[in-house]
């Protein structure tokens, strides 16, 4: 008897079961509207993973940055076509470490879009159409902005004065005429094809004083500008090496 119970239930209940359509648990409608404007279309849109979100070439097109979940560290926003970053793009995500952008249309960023991010290390801006920049974080270690439109007008002569961290600066393929400040922890400084035609001997190093040695400067580039090293002899006396490309 038990046998047939067995046989009747694995040949004819549980195929009715599966059969069946299946039964939409009754919610209410505030559920659902929690769950449509929160991060989840972000993460159905792009890869959400452990505090890193991945937004590559996303199809359709991505003209914004989209809503990103509290915790994330890590944005890789490439390739899109993003024209502009606003204030609230970022707003209460203290947690972002790095941001890449590379490779959008943006023309336009509101200048306390990036400020108020205390943890930012990393930010690149490469392949834009950037012609000023926004105010950026002190703890910034990195800023990448190769290949935009960016003229000296646009670049506050002060612009990396406070950042006392940072190491690496790329601001080649652009159109600035004059190099602006260089903090002391820079490491690595590209400025090639720009539109630089001179520089003076507080440029890189402390004119008055021979004894000066940028110690943490490791590369300088300054190829592709309209500039002759051979007419400025004490601009470089201060770096262990000179700086790197050809120069006519």
């Amino acid at each position: 008897m038990m046998q047939l119970r067995i046989l009747i239930f694995t040949s004819v209940i549980i195929p009715w079961i599966l059969c069946s359509p299946a039964r939409k648990p009754k919610v209410r409608a505030s559920f659902w509207d929690n769950v449509v404007f929160s991060e989840l279309p972000t993460c159905l849109l792009c890869v959400c993973l452990s505090g890193s979100v991945y937004c590559e070439e996303v199809s359709p097109d991505l003209s914004v940055v989209p809503a990103l979940p509290k915790e994330t560290a890590y944005l890789y926003a490439r390739f899109n076509k993003i024209t502009k970053i606003k204030n609230k793009d970022f707003a209460d995500l203290a947690t972002l470490r790095r941001i890449d952008l590379t490779g959008n249309l943006i023309a336009e960023i509101d200048d306390g879009a990036f400020s108020k991010l205390p943890n930012l290390e990393e930010l690149t801006l490469a392949e834009n159409r950037l012609t000023k920049l926004p105010a950026l974080p002190n703890k910034l270690m990195s800023f990448n902005a190769n290949f935009n439109k960016l003229k000296t007008q646009g670049v506050k002569a002060t612009a990396f004065k406070k950042l006392t961290r940072l190491a690496y600066l790329y601001l080649g393929n652009n159109e600035l005429t004059a190099v602006p400040h260089l903090p002391e922890s820079l490491h690595v400084v590209h400025l090639h094809n720009n539109k630089i035609s001179t520089i003076t001997d507080e440029t890189f190093c402390k004119g008055n004083s021979s004894h000066y040695i940028r110690t943490n400067m490791d590369e300088v580039r300054l190829d592709g500008n309209p500039l002759k090293l051979s007419q400025h002899p004490n601009s470089f006396i201060c770096l262990q090496s000179l700086p790197i490309g050809w120069y006519n």
